[in-house]
């Protein structure tokens, strides 16, 4: 019996007219099947779907993969070729796809010309990934729970001296023996003026008495991420860093106040934006509210001011406001929440 993916899946293919589906991206390939490292799935409305993958991955692909046949790939063989013999062969004659590379999808339009016809549709399979499964928020929960160890290691790390990629290293291991399977994205530790810059990551700098020091770190679990920012000094604040970051705090608080089913993703940026424009730093707010998180650390529904989406029940997203200000430091908040019916819920979670 298929999953329930496959199945929604097909669902909506055939209300939307499609006779079958191309999925090449890796991430809705595991999603679909439970397989990482495959080359394509062909998901016909009506039979069998199909797994291509090279001899590195075959054997795996055969004791891993679920609801599809696995075919080997051989190293003189082509891919579009294999599968537009099985496309024809379904007698598909409009064919979904999520992403393939303007080379490959040149190739495989001409190999399907006066048989079937190509039409991008992402979303099919992103209005799938949006809302997490119990199975999937359970895998989510202890990937939170993982990234809060780190960031805790974190707090307990920072201090003058050490340089940042020394403080990244610890957050790793620590998370690494709470279970984590990886990172979510490169581990951020920028301290000075450094921690002006959102995607900072982490050098070679030692941290300095009274520097402001953004750490924003995600743990994968069983390839789901979480995804998580605190701003911390080290040793006692000024007056301005303590005013910044309390900003940066309420403007977090008040978005999350209004997380809910129903809720537009683009009225909790605004929020948030509000707080950090009356107290002036406005222009200083360089990027949106935030993104939902999964299987990928950035993906929908995404939270900024022209964003049209919707929250629903189950959608996973930060809420990420920020302050920087070049010359003198930058100031992030951020969690991973979890939408429900009539609330958020925090799933990282560290006070210090």
């Amino acid at each position: 019996m298929e999953n329930s993916r496959l199945v929604a899946l097909k669902k909506e293919l055939r209300e939307k007219g499609f006779d079958g589906y191309l999925v090449s991206r890796d991430v809705n390939i595991f999603y679909l099947t439970g397989f990482s490292g495959a080359s394509g799935l062909f998901v016909p409305v009506d039979g069998e779907n199909t797994l291509y993958v090279y001899g590195v991955n075959y054997e795996q692909a055969k004791d891993e993969a679920k609801n599809c046949e696995v075919v080997l790939v051989k190293r003189d063989e082509k891919l579009e070729e294999k599968i537009s013999k099985r496309v024809k062969a379904s007698k598909a004659r409009k064919l979904g796809f999520d992403e393939l590379s303007a080379a490959f999808y040149m190739k495989l339009r001409r190999l399907l010309r006066g048989q079937a016809r190509l039409k991008q549709k992402s979303e099919l399979v992103w209005e799938l990934r949006k809302v997490k499964s119990s199975h999937e928020l359970k895998l989510m929960r202890k990937a939170a729970e993982i990234t809060s160890k780190g960031m805790q290691v974190a707090y307990e790390t920072i201090k003058p001296g050490l340089t940042e990629i020394e403080v990244a290293a610890e957050i790793e291991y620590a998370m690494r023996k709470k279970g984590a399977w990886g990172t979510a994205f490169e581990t951020i530790v920028a301290s000075g003026v450094r921690s002006a810059y959102p995607h900072g990551g982490c050098s070679e700098k030692r941290i300095r008495k009274g520097d402001i020091i953004v750490v924003d770190i995600g743990a994968t679990y069983r390839h789901y991420k979480s995804d998580m920012t605190r701003t911390f000094i080290a040793g006692k604040p000024s007056k301005k860093q303590q005013k910044i970051l309390e900003i940066t705090e309420k403007a977090q608080e008040q978005a999350f106040r209004r997380v809910k089913e129903g809720v537009r993703a683009k009225t909790l940026d605004g929020a948030a934006r509000k707080v950090i424009e009356k107290a002036g730093y406005g222009e200083y707010f360089v990027h949106g509210l935030g993104h939902g998180v999964g299987l990928e650390v950035h993906e929908p529904p995404t939270l900024n001011p022209q964003s049209k989406e919707i929250l629903k029940a189950g959608n996973v997203v930060t809420i990420e406001p920020g302050i920087y200000i070049p010359g003198f430091g930058g100031f992030r908040v951020e969690d991973t929440v979890l939408v429900h019916k009539e609330k958020g819920e925090r799933i990282t979670n560290f006070d210090f």
